[in-house]
């Protein structure tokens, strides 16, 4: 008996620090959800198609990133097209930055979208709720503020804690 006493507050001591440790680094937080409107910024980068072991997607990562540290203060985006099941599958994917005019090696993409719906997430990238959670209180969001959704979200990479998800609204 006294063992499973013992057994029981170290499991509920683990439980907690566990617990305590998942809250501080924001596993706890809120999505926040607004609209905004505006137009989602313009991007310029490149599309990818492949699977994600492909040395294709990373050497495009790197070139968006080299690209984004010419131009201080834009913010890496990426649009998942075809987002894969696991290693092996394809997807498709376009990375930029929030760069206006483009440059002559990469592609433009201009929204003509004139609202979107703006879900800010914080917290370390160990316990952010999962890209799927976030599309689900989006679409969510939308409904019961009967927002029609174009369909696709764009992820845009604020900082090392920070995520904003972008859906555009028809």
């Amino acid at each position: 008996m006294k063992k499973l006493l013992i057994a029981a507050i170290v499991l509920f001591i683990l439980g907690l620090g566990g617990y305590l440790a998942f809250d501080q680094l924001g596993g706890n937080r809120p999505v926040e959800l607004s609209v905004e409107a505006k137009s989602p910024d313009t991007l310029s980068g490149e599309t990818f198609r492949g699977t994600p072991l492909d040395k294709g997607m990373e050497q495009l990562f790197q070139k968006i990133q080299s690209t984004q540290k010419l131009h201080p203060g834009t913010q890496l985006h990426t649009i998942y097209y075809t987002e894969p099941a696991g290693k092996l599958d394809t997807l498709e994917v376009f990375a930029g930055i929030n760069l206006p005019f483009g440059t002559q090696d990469l592609e433009v993409k201009k929204f003509t979208e004139t609202r979107y719906i703006l879900a800010k997430v914080t917290g370390s990238k160990w316990v952010m709720a999962s890209p799927e959670t976030i599309k689900e209180k989006i679409q969510d969001y939308a409904k019961a503020n009967k927002l029609t959704l174009s369909g696709y979200f764009i992820d845009k990479i604020v900082g090392e804690t920070e995520v904003h998800v972008i859906a555009p609204v028809q």
